[in-house]
């Protein structure tokens, strides 16, 4: 991995995903060369077959949070990037009394604790750059969840403890953070779950679902020089949804 240097160099983690893929695109036309994360190489054929207008422009390397060798790898290869944007997270829903014991333990270990490890490394190539930008995108079930979705939450709010703390403890050296909290997205496991429960936007005062361009954009803002004041806080943007009580709206 040594994309040209002249060029911003993001590590992009969960780089497989519907809005990775989306993103990748307007990173490359803004001048940035990407590095997308992919867990098999299905995954590694998925980026490749999405980026193919981009050959050259952009890198892959296999990445798995539950991998501590695949971590060594990722650090021996590029030990600095200029910017992380984060959208891995494993998926595991369950009510908290019928969760397995061994999946918490391991979920945790995978999603918080290497987690934890991936920002120290992120952090001292950026602290050697003077320079880095992390962005890790969350979810409004940390702050709303549903039934189910308390091991998910947790695992959210966690992260954003961490990506919180990166920006307290390193905006002094040129390093920041910014966590974005998305509500409904038209994409991915998000684009499923509006299909078997249409009547959830119901609830969403925009009263419609986001769509992935709008939070790529988003976060393209936010790589933007003019957002550096963004530090180290939580920006919701979910159409209002964690702004008021539950409930239906009503028109």
């Amino acid at each position: 991995m040594n994309g040209p240097r002249d060029r911003p160099k993001g590590l992009i983690l969960g780089g497989t995903c519907e809005l990775a893929l989306a993103l990748a695109p307007g990173l490359i036309e803004k001048g940035f060369f990407p590095v997308l994360t992919w867990r098999d190489p299905e995954g590694r054929e998925k980026i490749d077959v999405s980026l193919v207008d981009y050959s050259g422009r952009y890198e892959t390397v296999r990445f798995n949070l539950g991998d501590p060798l695949s971590l060594e790898t990722l650090f021996s290869k590029d030990p600095g990037f200029d910017f992380l944007v984060d959208f891995a997270q494993g998926d595991y829903e369950t009510l908290i009394a019928a969760a397995d014991e061994d999946r918490i333990r391991v979920y945790f270990s995978e999603n918080v604790a290497s987690r934890a490890i991936l920002l120290k490394r992120v952090a001292r190539g950026m602290l050697r750059l003077k320079r880095g930008r992390l962005i890790y995108v969350s979810s409004s079930a940390a702050e709303r969840p549903a039934p189910g979705q308390g091991v998910y939450a947790a695992a959210k709010i966690a992260a954003e403890a961490l990506y919180r703390n990166c920006g307290l403890e390193l905006a002094g050296k040129g390093i920041t953070s910014v966590i974005l909290r998305a509500g409904y997205v038209q994409a991915g496991r998000g684009r499923a779950f509006l299909e078997t429960n249409p009547e959830i936007i119901r609830q969403v005062p925009l009263q419609r679902a986001l769509e992935a361009e709008e939070v790529t954009e988003t976060i393209l803002f936010l790589l933007s020089p003019v957002a550096v004041g963004i530090n180290a806080t939580i920006l919701t943007l979910d159409g209002g949804l964690s702004a008021g009580k539950t409930g239906i709206a009503k028109h």
